[in-house]
């Protein structure tokens, strides 16, 4: 006998409906963020990305008009991992200082752990460094705490951002030609931090202290 509670229009009904709904639409970011990965191109077919997401063709109207909209999705969903991440393993440093220099250096360990996010951060990221989520906004934060603090010296933080963000993406994009060793973080990040205003000394041993563990 049917439960007389699970109707269509039930609550328990619309919620399967959603559940179905976001992983239909967690499908779809999936496949595109494989395809960036793998090319940095978004010149894959909508029929290609839904069968690589196990979807039906039509059902990809139902959550993005075009695949440019789906594309900035996976890289927006890709960057906000990333941020995530970052965050997670840098939430008990205090130091802004300190959190950028982990970030960098973290970052060559992902590429190892996590290439799908640094390829897509290597290939699609720049244009997105001032997008509302992700890592820009993380990295704004800890710029504008570094500022008010003392520890940083610039004028705007989002021309500081984009200096950032810059020398980060071009770090990964070395470590993809020349597989870079924990050393070369190091130095970026010991350069990105005497650029923002520490003293070179300081920023070197910021910059060479025990790194947290990646989960």
């Amino acid at each position: 006998m049917p439960n007389k509670l699970d109707t269509p229009d039930s609550p328990a009904s619309a919620n399967r409906f959603e559940r179905r709904r976001a992983r239909t639409r967690r499908a779809l970011i999936g496949a595109a963020r494989q395809i960036l990965a793998e090319t940095g191109e978004t010149q894959a077919s909508i029929q290609e990305i839904a069968a690589r997401a196990d979807v039906g063709f039509g059902t990809f109207y139902n959550h993005f008009e075009t695949k440019n909209d789906l594309f900035d999705a996976a890289v927006g969903d890709a960057l906000e991992e990333y941020g995530q991440l970052l965050d997670s393993v840098t939430e008990d440093i205090d130091d802004p200082a300190a959190v950028f220099a982990a970030s960098v250096r973290l970052t060559l360990r992902l590429a190892a752990s996590h290439p799908e996010i640094t390829q897509i951060l290597r290939l699609r990221g720049l244009p997105h460094i001032n997008a509302a989520t992700g890592l820009g906004p993380r990295a704004l934060r800890d710029l504008e705490v570094g500022k008010a603090s003392g520890r940083f010296t610039f004028e705007d933080p989002i021309v500081a951002l984009s200096a950032v963000g810059g020398a980060l993406i071009g770090l990964i994009q070395l470590n993809s030609a020349r597989d870079l060793d924990a050393a070369a973080g190091e130095q970026m990040a010991e350069m990105i931090l005497r650029m923002l205003g520490l003293p070179a000394n300081e920023a070197h041993e910021i910059s060479t202290r025990p790194l947290p563990e990646l989960p």
